[in-house]
């Protein structure tokens, strides 16, 4: 039976801390080899999933024009998002960069396949098969800080309008936009922490016991 020492448990939780969202003015001019993209796909698919039905597909982007066309349906979805900070926060979502899709070297669409079959522990709550793919997504995201490689998720983008860029079947379901590469440099706290968006929730605020 594999055990972990102090030393890993503490480098784990340095990478959970250390994780960053990066932005497109975050990205440098450097490609990212293949056997590093091969570590952050393996941490992927090797992602907990309802009832091992492991429901996830990657979609790797690197040609220019395909990325440019994703972009176009985050400019779009963006001008829709304005709308709703008017109220105050205007100026500084305007201010920030929110995606680095054509400044990435990779992109990669995730994507959830739903099963043909009934799933063991997923005829309850369907939403799980979706969730597990989120799982893949955070293993990728924790991978990929560990080899301090960049990943940022971009969320403001018309999903059907990926798919039709990407050729998807019509059964899938986009989960994610992922922009992949290496950095100039991680943030030592996350960037909207560190702008004031948000503050961080202290661990007393969001854990109970037993009840609400």
């Amino acid at each position: 039976m594999r055990e972990f020492n102090e030393k890993e448990v503490k480098t784990l939780k340095d990478i959970i801390l250390y994780r960053r969202d990066v932005r497109g003015n975050r990205f440098i001019d450097k490609p990212v080899p293949k056997e590093v993209l091969e570590d952050i796909l393996f941490a992927g698919v090797n992602a907990p999933s309802v009832g091992f039905s492991q429901p996830w597909e990657f979609v790797i982007v690197d040609d220019i024009h395909i990325k440019n066309k994703i972009k176009d349906t985050f400019a779009e979805e963006n001008e829709k998002a304005k709308e709703l900070f008017k109220n105050g926060k205007l100026d500084a979502y305007t201010a920030l960069k929110l995606e680095g899709i054509t400044e990435a070297p990779l992109n990669i669409a995730v994507f959830y396949k739903p099963s043909d079959h009934p799933v063991l522990g997923q005829t309850s709550m369907d939403e799980a098969g979706e969730y597990s793919v989120v799982c893949a997504i955070q293993n990728m995201w924790l991978m990929a800080r560990s080899l301090n490689v960049g990943l940022g998720w971009v969320s403001i983008l018309d999903p059907e309008k990926v798919k039709k860029v990407l050729n998807a079947p019509e059964d899938r379901k986009l989960i994610g936009y992922l922009c992949l590469g290496y950095v100039d440099y991680f943030f030592e706290n996350p960037e909207l922490e560190r702008l004031n968006w948000e503050k961080r929730k202290n661990k007393e605020e969001v854990v109970l016991k037993n009840q609400y």
